[in-house]
């Protein structure tokens, strides 16, 4: 198994069963008293004598019923508290995968990126990280509009209207098909502040029961703090390569235009009257030819250090001739709005570093010092004599 790890976690940590979530906050408001009341004693499992006895008011009501139930009703009910899960709107996630975790120490967690760019913890996983696992029995004071671990009187006063937002759950698809239910990746460090804020407060009089789950959240903000959650989660799930791609895609929608401009003297004498002296040739302001190998020279000097991708993209788009020449020139597929303009401001202090620099290795490290080509490592000057 592939995982982002960060960190390691403290030894003797208490282990939890592995006990499936029921159905996520909320889901469960068109489905009967007596039918939550089964499914929350587990649904199929087989109850012993134990549990009837721990089952007190509408509850033991519900579990006497569930007795009583044949295998169509049990069909039944578990076919309306699913449509109930899963009403509402359904996102896509395009990256992430059960096989590639959140690893912070030996926690494990679940993500996923959906298609708009949210990042997404699945609600197991999620409470499983803190120490907490399956749907809690609803008690006097406990908020049903929260998750579940967020719900308990002493832990309500902490929560934010932000937090109260963030922690809505995202029903989703994820890449590997099915359906998943979520919680936005940003809620995991504000709820481990609030336990911690909390248990600072309470002092001795936090609960017992909610101290794995303080110590928990301790160790993944110490994982947390050392690299951001959204970070995290691009890693462990690959966008951070879609997100390369797309951020690449929206630079060239930028400066590529999608149709033939009209030519305009657009490349100032200038340009070419000091390219000729800085090369050590003649110019002839009445003519217009040039060396050929002044195409690579301006390819070099303008279109390389202009945006990322852009030349590679010219190159693409306009085509060539029976003899091997542009049909265009390369600034014609260039955008009114961005490309065309960046490209002339470009020029304009290419210029300027000409008319400033010597010659041809002069200007070169001038213009690799102020325009880099992309990707290119910034070169630093240093001094021979400087003892270093």
């Amino acid at each position: 198994m592939t995982a982002t790890r960060i960190g390691s976690l403290a030894p003797g940590d208490a282990s939890t069963s592995l006990s499936m979530l029921a159905c996520n906050v909320g889901s469960w408001d068109n489905v009967s008293m007596d039918e939550q009341a089964h499914f929350s004693f587990g649904g199929d499992e087989d109850h012993s004598a134990g549990a009837d006895a721990q089952a007190k008011g509408r509850a033991r009501g519900g579990v006497e019923r569930a007795k009583r139930l044949t295998p169509e009703q049990r069909a039944r009910i578990a076919s309306k508290a699913g449509q109930a899960r899963w009403a509402g709107t359904v996102r896509e996630a395009i990256c992430g995968s059960p096989d590639h975790p959140l690893r912070i120490g030996d926690i494990e967690i679940e993500c996923y990126v959906l298609e708009d760019g949210t990042r997404v913890l699945t609600q197991s996983t999620f409470l499983r990280a803190l120490g907490r696992q399956g749907r809690p029995r609803g008690r006097e004071g406990m908020d049903e509009s929260l998750p579940p671990i967020l719900r308990g009187k002493t832990i309500r006063p902490f929560v934010s209207d932000d937090t109260i937002a963030k922690s809505r759950p995202i029903v989703f698809t994820p890449p590997h098909g099915g359906r998943a239910s979520g919680y936005n990746a940003l809620l995991l460090p504000e709820v481990c502040e609030i336990f911690l804020a909390a248990r600072e407060r309470e002092g001795k009089a936090f609960p017992h029961q909610l101290n794995e789950v303080a110590a928990r959240a301790e160790i993944l903000v110490r994982g947390l703090a050392r690299v951001g959650i959204v970070a995290l989660v691009d890693e462990a799930t690959g966008f951070q390569e879609v997100r390369t791609r797309d951020a690449l895609a929206r630079i060239l929608e930028a400066y590529i235009d999608k149709e033939l401009n009209a030519w305009v003297s657009t490349f100032p004498p200038d340009f070419y009257r000091e390219l000729f002296r800085l090369r050590g040739l003649d110019y002839d302001s009445e003519s217009v030819r040039r060396p050929q190998y002044f195409g690579m020279l301006t390819n070099n000097i303008v279109y390389e250090r202009l945006a990322p991708g852009v030349l590679d993209e010219l190159r693409i788009i306009v085509p060539k001739d029976e003899r091997g020449r542009r049909k265009h020139k390369f600034f014609q597929r260039l955008t009114t709005h961005v490309g065309y303009p960046k490209l002339r401001e470009h020029l304009g202090s290419v210029v300027t570093l000409m008319k400033l620099s010597n010659d041809w290795a002069d200007f070169r490290t001038k213009l690799d010092r102020i325009h880099p080509r992309i990707g290119d490592t910034i070169p630093l000057p240093f001094d021979d004599d400087s003892g270093l």
